[in-house]
């Protein structure tokens, strides 16, 4: 695999573990079958509890059954998962980072001692409602109310482009408390809701050209009722969905590495078996200046990812930091899965070739978790000090 300035010389034992574990796991059970699952629009829900007894999800906190490994280890885990396909590290990324963190970071004993062991076994599937239909680069704007009932609160409002949602036991849904007193005008709150409670709905959405192994949905809430204990007592406020979001961006950046390789490793292997003109395709020069090229980039993402985790490690990493390789990282992979595919010729837009797939996917992920756009603006008001989105 791709580590042109062997940056994995430097992995500890349990790092090169996890990271030979998930690249197994996905060379054995995914990449056989994740071209007829893009295809038909499905996931492979049956790879669930299996990635529950490996351990991909969100292996870096600590207790509660988690085994907090590192956070390079967490990456690589990212990494080899999204190199199989967006869609399955989409599903361990909001197991993880925008279910089981925010739990762990803001819930109360009970709740963790409820929920973090059966969601990081995969014996629960979790999903982290903040998106609304009128409301995505602009979360804050959010219309999703809860008021208080009595012994608990009722939730109203509607959800979109939440992954998981169709198959999920338990949402994550941020909502304004129009009930709270002194706290200033209804601030946000997170809500634990088990999706088989009265009032919710979780529907599909469908005719996707993108994440097409992955299952999207909306969640609906209607004069739903949740118990006091229910509320994540840890956090108000955009603090709380925010610093989900970068824990999550976190594994976006590693993950894209993953999906440019595998578009690497591909291009590769064609350019070295395919024969025109008396020989491999790999010896011209527009091949290879090809291949450098994406090399190159790739490499680039890589130091980007390695230096994240070791900001992160030592507790110096910044939304700022993520937004930068969230990015750069998926900006590359998208630009160079395109170069992949046109180096496989037509048989390049077939499902027997990974590229075209993690090109589509990637329009997905240069959107979802905050667009390109939105983190150029962020770096943009880091730099100047000045706010252009507002």
């Amino acid at each position: 695999m791709l580590d042109f300035v062997d940056l994995e010389a430097d992995l500890d034992e349990e790092e090169r573990l996890i990271r030979d574990t998930a690249r197994e796991f996905v060379a054995e059970q995914v990449k056989p079958d994740i071209g007829d699952h893009f295809e038909e629009g499905t996931f492979p829900t049956d790879l669930i509890p299996e990635m529950g007894e490996l351990g991909f999800y969100a292996p870096n906190l600590e207790g509660y059954g988690s085994p907090n490994v590192s956070e390079t280890a967490y990456g690589l885990l990212m990494q080899e998962l999204e190199a199989g396909d967006s869609g399955l590290r989409s599903m361990a990324s909001v197991q993880g980072a925008l279910v089981m963190y925010p739990i762990r970071a803001y819930g109360s004993e009970a709740q963790k001692e409820e929920w973090l062991p059966v969601l990081g076994e995969g014996e629960a599937v979790g999903c982290f409602g903040l998106t609304e239909p009128e409301h995505g680069s602009n979360p804050a704007g959010m219309e999703t109310y809860a008021e208080r009932d009595g012994s608990g609160y009722v939730l109203n409002g509607s959800k979109t482009w939440i992954t998981n949602a169709p198959i999920a036991d338990l949402a994550v849904v941020w909502a304004r408390d129009r009930s709270s007193e002194g706290e200033g005008d209804d601030p946000v709150r997170g809500f634990l809701v088990e999706t088989d409670r009265d009032g919710v709905t979780t529907n599909e959405i469908d005719g996707k050209l993108s994440m097409r192994a992955s299952i999207t949905g909306e969640i609906g809430l209607h004069d739903v009722h949740v118990p006091e204990e229910n509320v994540l007592p840890g956090v108000s406020g955009m603090k709380g969905p925010l610093s989900c979001l970068t824990q999550a961006r976190y594994g976006i950046a590693w993950g894209a590495v993953g999906a440019a390789r595998d578009c690497f490793e591909q291009a590769r292997e064609y350019a070295l078996e395919r024969e025109q003109f008396g020989g491999p395709i790999g010896r011209f020069q527009l091949q290879q200046e090809k291949l450098a090229e994406m090399a190159t980039q790739i490499t680039l993402a890589q130091l980007l990812a390695y230096r994240l985790a070791d900001l992160k490690e030592r507790g110096d990493l910044r939304p700022q930091h993520v937004s930068m390789a969230k990015r750069n990282n998926v900006r590359t992979a998208r630009e160079q899965s395109k170069v992949a595919r046109e180096m496989l010729g037509g048989n390049g837009i077939t499902t027997d070739y990974s590229p075209m797939r993690h090109m589509a996917n990637m329009e997905t992920v240069y959107t979802y978790e905050g667009t390109h756009d939105i983190h150029t603006l962020i770096l943009g008001e880091e730099l100047t000090g000045l706010q252009a989105y507002r």
